[in-house]
């Protein structure tokens, strides 16, 4: 794969283009730093791993950043290669942002920072998550199941995203925000915190569809196989 094309500048340079002052230093991981280090740059990255997403989508998943730092970073990551703009077609219309294919190859580091958060002996995980972290923990969690007679295809509606999931003899594949399934074997539809709570085992599967919280339909086995497949952690 092609690393992004950004023209050969010093450091000062790329720092008076994305508006901010740099590192100064001839290391790769200071050069890194200077281009994704900002507060809520690599949060929004996070925010377009599972496919585009519109500036008031971005708002709606990041609540805490405010929409001139959001602009900013925006501007920022665009500016040296990670993310890209495109403008929908009518009847959608509309813009949005997704990473380019360099972007895409900070996947390795987010797996770390996970890893390596998670550890944290100081820091508990509370507070608030997006929709997009809950796919993204099912698909990081997911232990495959080599060869097993497991194959669905998933249509999850939690709130305004939607998302398409497959699992193919027994191994994750699709993940991704936006992209219609066609017709699904299973429909999960419901809150993303209780879907959260259900693939943490916080809730079973059963009550949480009991209560009214999450509303399966079709395959009802193929959905427990999908929640049994990521491990309490």
């Amino acid at each position: 794969m092609e690393s992004a094309k950004i023209p050969e500048e010093t450091s000062e340079k790329i720092g008076e283009k994305v508006g901010k002052r740099t590192y100064g230093q001839a290391c790769p991981i200071a050069h890194a730093l200077d281009m994704i280090g900002e507060r809520w740059a690599l949060l929004v990255v996070r925010e377009l791993r599972l496919g585009p997403r519109r500036y008031a989508d971005l708002q709606a998943a990041l609540p805490g950043l405010g929409p001139s730092v959001l602009a900013q970073r925006l501007r920022d990551l665009e500016a040296v290669g990670v993310l890209r703009r495109r403008t929908l077609p009518p009847p959608v219309a509309g813009r949005t942002y997704e990473l380019t294919e360099w972007g895409a190859e900070l996947e390795p580091v987010f797996a770390a920072l996970r890893t390596w958060g998670m550890r944290s002996p100081v820091v508990p995980l509370t507070g608030g998550i997006s929709t997009d972290t809950v796919l993204l923990g099912l698909r990081a969690f997911f232990v495959p199941q080599p060869g097993a007679s497991w194959t669905a295809t998933y249509r999850i509606a939690l709130g305004r995203d939607v998302y398409r999931v497959e699992v193919v003899d027994g191994e994750l594949g699709t993940v991704a925000r936006g992209q219609d399934p066609g017709p699904a074997d299973a429909y999960i539809e419901g809150d993303h915190l209780m879907f959260q709570s259900v693939l943490s085992h916080e809730r079973t599967l059963a009550s949480a569809i009991d209560d009214g919280e999450l509303t399966v339909t079709g395959d009802l086995e193929a959905v427990r196989r999908l929640v049994d497949a990521v491990p309490p952690r």
